[in-house]
């Protein structure tokens, strides 16, 4: 299924499901009353996977119920969140993904679609739980690519235009997005090659299989930063981070739409008990303020967030709205 039918199906789930999704569940109701199923929208092994298993190891703990960890990457969130809207709205099955997805949703073909041909996902079909931690995003290149900066790079490719290519995990995803305000500001010609996840993208990027990638950060990127296996050119960031002192922001490039952060968080059916998901809320925040997971954060510059669910769902609207400003592609 192509991402722009993904997300066009997401977003009418609810009227597609609605004869054989269960019925909402009442608060009154025991609950947990078995497992919970936590839904990872990224492939087995990254920092975002080992997160989301070391939160679901809290939150078995501290709801006296197994936490299942099912690993459903593909379309930059989508399928996860797909997944999840069928689910039914107890409690029971939650999924732990960006919020780039809801927030950089790719080009819809149904009819009513948002301007610039963009889908309005509403969040009709999921609700936010609580934001769990901001991620940089750092643009690479292969250590062959002969422009030694950022700025080098644009003066190539305006120099070459469609001919470098940048590499990132996925349609609709926040290093696709960089790559979107850094063409638009920069009226730059530069090819989009997406993946279905970090892992390959990375791969091939060690290979010479393209010129330039944005990946978020991690121990591995960081890891090949330093062999000089990639060169890092640029960083989304609030600040440039202690483990790359000499890699500027793209806020410092003039890039201030582009310099970007990826958001990871908790999201339920929409149908939860509110009861249920203020506890979830609760003991989500409650794991971030654990020194050994936040540890685990920190050590590759993930940033841990939690708060209420309505500062997370305000800081996707935001989001939302600061990216349909940028032309899709």
């Amino acid at each position: 299924m192509g991402h722009g039918m993904a997300l066009a199906r997401l977003a009418g789930l609810a009227a597609i499901t609605e004869g054989v999704r269960a019925q909402p569940a009442t608060a009154a109701e025991p609950w947990p009353s078995r497992a919970l199923h936590l839904i990872v929208a990224y492939p087995p092994g990254g920092v975002s996977d080992e997160t989301a298993r070391a939160l679901a190891q809290f939150m078995g703990a501290r709801l006296k119920v197994p936490v299942i960890v099912e690993n459903r990457a593909g379309a930059g969130g989508l399928t996860a969140l797909e997944s999840l809207a069928r689910a039914a709205p107890d409690g029971h099955t939650l999924a732990y993904c960006a919020i780039s997805p809801l927030v950089f949703g790719p080009p819809a073909p149904s009819p009513g679609s948002a301007p610039a041909g963009r889908t309005d996902f509403p969040l009709r079909d999921v609700v936010p739980v609580v934001s769990l931690m901001d991620t940089p995003v750092l643009v690479l290149a292969h250590p062959s690519f002969k422009p030694r900066d950022f700025r080098a790079m644009l003066a190539a490719a305006r120099a070459a235009p469609g001919r470098l290519r940048w590499a990132t995990s996925g349609h609709a995803t926040v290093g696709h997005m960089v790559l979107a305000q850094v063409r638009a500001a920069a009226g730059v010609d530069i090819i989009h090659v997406p993946y279905k996840g970090g892992g390959q993208q990375l791969t091939d990027a060690i290979g010479g299989q393209f010129e330039l990638l944005s990946s978020n950060v991690a121990s591995q990127q960081l890891q090949l930063v330093r062999q000089g296996r990639l060169k890092a050119l640029a960083i989304g960031s609030p600040v440039r981070l202690p483990v790359l002192p000499e890699v500027p922001t793209l806020a410092e490039l003039g890039f201030p739409e582009a310099n970007l952060v990826s958001t990871f968080g908790l999201f339920a059916p929409r149908g939860v008990p509110e009861e249920r998901l203020r506890l979830l809320n609760a003991v989500v925040n409650e794991a971030l303020r654990q020194p050994e997971l936040r540890a685990r954060m920190l050590e590759v510059s993930n940033l841990p967030t939690g708060g209420s669910a309505a500062d997370f769902a305000a800081r996707i609207a935001k989001e939302r709205e600061r990216a349909l400003r940028v032309p899709p592609d």
